[in-house]
């Protein structure tokens, strides 16, 4: 029995270990005890930040809006993806967007082991590296849940994770421009930091259609109310160091 429960509780004690990181994926807690880690920066300044691209038909599109908007944004790429369309992470640093690590696949971290975990940060930073010429300075891992394996990586490849404060829900397979421009308008704060979706590769089909069309109100609203859009690098000092 005593043999039973100390194997019990050394697994308890190793699962604790592996997935402590994904506490920090509670929005509220992690707004409190971790504000850099969630996004929060100067209280003037907004951060608009975009996940699972690069997408050939829906980066563009993002990218001609913003062009137009004079708003650069931070696009967290998947190293697959860019391998495959090199020519958009291109663009985006083209267009003085800034580029980050979302990983090489979109899986769930805790559920992959130490070796594999790093294997896909390295293999990712190595790819938006290699097709940007821009060595990536941010990582936000899928579904903003990470684990110590990836953190230490993430720490070994000078990125420094940055989750979000607000979202706009728009993966899923019901969302408008109006839902999830009203989901954003809840959380929107000077200092915080957006969380979109210029890609469907981990979402409903061509769900991004819908955040394009949010996307002029919500960069009104911040206008309306005097924050400065921008990418994760103009967010504060904190993140330019």
């Amino acid at each position: 029995m005593r043999v039973a429960t100390a194997v019990t509780a050394t697994a308890v004690a190793v699962a604790v270990a592996h997935a402590g990181p994904a506490l920090a994926g509670i929005g509220p807690l992690r707004r409190r005890l971790l504000p850099v880690t969630a996004g929060i920066g100067d209280p003037h300044h907004v951060a608009l930040t975009f996940d699972d691209g690069p997408h050939p038909e829906a980066t563009p599109e993002f990218l001609r809006l913003l062009d137009t908007a004079g708003v650069r944004a931070t696009f967290f790429l998947l190293g697959r993806m860019a391998e495959a369309h090199p020519e958009v992470p291109a663009a985006i640093v083209a267009g003085g967007h800034e580029v980050a690590v979302h990983g090489y696949d979109h899986r769930l971290l805790v559920k992959r082991g130490p070796g594999a975990t790093a294997a896909d940060l390295v293999r990712a930073t190595a790819a938006i590296t290699r097709v940007t010429g821009v060595r990536p300075r941010f990582w936000r891992p899928p579904y903003g849940v990470a684990s110590t394996a990836a953190v230490r990586t993430a720490r070994r490849l000078r990125l420094r994770p940055v989750l979000w404060t607000c979202w706009g829900r728009d993966w899923t397979r019901n969302a408008t421009p109006d839902s999830i421009f009203r989901t954003v308008a809840r959380g929107l704060a000077g200092g915080g930091t957006v969380l979109l979706h210029d890609s469907d590769h981990s979402a409903a089909p061509r769900s991004w259609e819908a955040t394009l069309g949010a996307l002029p109100a919500i960069l009104s609203l911040c206008q309306v109310r005097g924050l400065q859009v921008g990418p994760l690098g103009e967010h504060g000092a904190i993140y330019r160091s």
